[in-house]
């Protein structure tokens, strides 16, 4: 495939590029505005259903180390089809539970299966662009993507309140449905087969263990891995915070979702317009900063009881960066293990989502009659990013 080609196919196809990425917001914002239900419902504790989103994640984490390497072995298309198909199984199966525990198994499962699109979307792009150019196309799929977590929770809010909270597992399963039929008809192979690396366990173990001795490759994952974390425990807590303790409703509660997305979304044009000038380096320094401002944002919110907005703004500027530092993180990887793109994406996912799976269930695990637990860990999650990124990886 020429750069020409992969041009024209990227710009094709980023609708669906981000469709396909968008599973994985949809399959975690889609219910959190039901959390608080679905706590009553099954007669459990908040912290419990809590899990179910931990469960998520854990197999979204452990699933990333499979799927790259696979992919890299046997193409992307194969696999991501297959891992969707089985993503919509797990959903109508989330759908049907009968207590919390076969939810929290099933929700596993499915984050599990759907680890395969998170790690295969980069290693399409990875195989059409360069860095910048990397960042640059990440940026806009981020930006198609952000459509899903902006709608989710509004929708996930309302379907719950007019039909149960078990609709929003229909739904999801019937989106997903239409994702595989898109991938069918629209998504070609990107890894030719003489580029493609033989599936050896020994190797794949010896490649992971290159990039975590390799401290350049430590510093981007885990920036990238402590700044999700942050974003991560919001995920997990921010419902109970915002219904329970500010006393919003559960359809208002995402609307005020929307504006972190809206953030996302501004912070994710800036990013598209300006990487290619100024570098992904650059860029990356800039996000870690406006972090860094709204992790300290939330102490000061905390510190001088400004309420529900000392909350809100805060956390929309900590979510707003997201995309940057994400995509930059990678696009610097990516760009130095172009070879194995598929296992350096797969180990940076597993490491991010296990990062951000540790810390939320830590979280989960904290008294929840006040802020101060989600605030002090997200505080602590930006000054972490920040470090492994200044003190490992700024000059490669």
């Amino acid at each position: 495939m020429t750069r020409q080609d992969s041009q024209k196919l990227s710009l094709q196809l980023i609708i669906i590029l981000g469709a396909i990425a968008a599973l994985t917001p949809l399959a975690i914002d889609m219910y959190l505005p039901a959390m608080p239900a679905i706590a009553k419902d099954l007669a459990v504790t908040p912290g419990l259903v809590q899990t179910t989103l931990t469960a998520y994640t854990a197999g979204f984490a452990i699933g990333q180390l499979l799927h790259g390497p696979l992919a890299d072995s046997y193409g992307r298309r194969p696999i991501l089809i297959i891992g969707i198909v089985f993503f919509t199984i797990a959903a109508v199966m989330s759908a049907m539970s009968r207590d919390i525990v076969e939810l929290t198994w099933f929700r596993a499962a499915q984050g599990f299966a759907g680890a395969s699109a998170a790690v295969i979307i980069q290693a399409l792009v990875r195989d059409m662009f360069e860095r910048e150019e990397f960042a640059r196309t990440m940026s806009f799929v981020t930006l198609v993507m952000t459509i899903a977590p902006l709608a989710a929770p509004m929708i996930g809010g309302y379907v719950s309140v007019w039909f149960g909270w078990r609709s929003i597992f229909w739904l999801l399963a019937i989106c997903a449905a239409l994702v595989i039929l898109a991938v069918l008809v629209k998504i070609p192979e990107t890894l030719p087969v003489e580029k493609r690396l033989p599936f050896h366990l020994g190797s794949t173990l010896r490649n992971y263990a290159r990039l975590m001795t390799t401290p350049t490759a430590v510093g981007y994952v885990f920036c990238s891995g402590f700044s999700f974390a942050g974003m991560f425990t919001f995920l997990t807590v921010g419902s109970f915070v915002y219904i329970d303790l500010y006393q919003v409703s559960t359809q208002n509660f995402g609307y005020l979702f929307g504006l972190n997305v809206l953030c996302l979304i501004l912070m994710t044009g800036i990013n598209g317009r300006l990487v290619k000038k100024m570098g992904s380096h650059w860029m990356l320094r800039f996000g870690l900063i406006v972090q860094l401002i709204a992790g300290i944002g939330l102490i000061l919110g905390q510190m001088l009881h400004l309420g529900l907005w000392g909350v809100v703004i805060p956390v929309m500027l900590f979510v707003g960066t997201i995309s940057i530092i994400g995509s930059n993180t990678m696009a610097c990887l990516l760009s130095k293990y172009p070879h194995m793109a598929g296992t350096a994406s797969s180990l940076a996912g597993t490491m991010r989502f296990g990062t951000g799976t540790v810390v939320g269930g830590a979280v989960a695990m904290m008294p929840d009659a006040t802020v101060w637990p989600m605030a002090l860990t997200m505080a602590a999650c930006a000054l972490l990013s920040a470090s492994f990124y200044w003190f490992m990886s700024r000059d490669a």
